[in-house]
């Protein structure tokens, strides 16, 4: 089995940015123990702030991985274009989210994302994306 787990815009600053939010951990340090745990599973990973480059690494996988762990971060309330992209694929989705965003700032209640992903898990912390892969076995 091979999934991809994707990260969006400030995902690259886990560790350092909000840590009563998003933890301490970098995740880089947390993608390690994933393989350790799902060490049968062919994981990825990838991160970018950038809109495109997210889209195009969905387009990249997006017929080849048996599914994708997405936190598109800010971009799951502001991208029809990555809504597009998922809708484009034949790879299922799943959206995680690191907190639970409907205990945060209105904007955030809103995702584009949701209808076109084969679910959405939010709130655990980091754990967030081990419920993601879990949900593909």
């Amino acid at each position: 089995m091979k999934l991809l787990i994707l990260n969006g815009p400030n995902l690259n600053l886990l560790g350092k940015r909000e840590p009563e939010i998003y933890g301490s951990q970098t995740f880089e340090d947390y993608f390690r123990t994933l393989q350790l745990k799902f060490n049968d599973v062919e994981l990825s990973y990838f991160q970018s702030n950038s809109e495109g480059a997210i889209i195009d690494k969905l387009h990249e996988v997006g017929f080849s991985f048996d599914g994708v762990v997405l936190n598109a971060g800010a971009y799951t309330h502001t991208s029809v274009a990555i809504a597009d992209a998922i809708s484009g694929i034949t790879t299922p989705v799943v959206e995680v989210h690191i907190s639970n965003v409907h205990n945060r700032e209105a904007f955030r209640h809103k995702s584009y994302l949701s209808p076109v992903c084969k679910g959405v898990i939010l709130g655990f912390g980091l754990k967030s994306y081990e419920l993601g892969i879990e949900s593909f076995l």
